[in-house]
């Protein structure tokens, strides 16, 4: 996905020909807040991520990292971040994989 992820959801809500009430009563949200969301002026609640899921047939897990990676790139370039910190970020997140898988065991071998 190269749009925004409100323009996704904008996409998604015209491919099955709904309205904005349509689908925000769907969603268990006010109209007007998910035309903020379409538009980019709001962000889309990550509690609603299982309703949006089940509503279009989507893979949560490929749902999650469009609308993770968003508030990721937004954050970056709203600082004016270096490409480094991908690199850097990439290395923090093996580092934390490893040390839950380390703390994990040593659950199961003090049970």
């Amino acid at each position: 996905m190269k749009e925004s992820f409100g323009e996704y959801i904008r996409q998604l809500r015209k491919s099955k020909d709904y309205t904005l009430t349509q689908l925000a009563a769907k969603l268990n949200m006010d109209s007007a807040n998910l035309s903020k969301i379409e538009t980019g002026k709001r962000e889309f609640d990550e509690k609603r991520l299982q309703l949006l899921a089940n509503e279009f047939g989507l893979d949560l897990k490929e749902l999650k990292d469009e609308y993770f990676s968003e508030l990721v790139a937004k954050k970056l370039y709203d600082n004016q971040c270096s490409d480094k910190v991908f690199q850097l970020a990439e290395e923090k997140i093996k580092y934390m994989k490893l040390k839950n898988t380390k703390q994990a065991k040593l659950k199961l071998t003090n049970s």
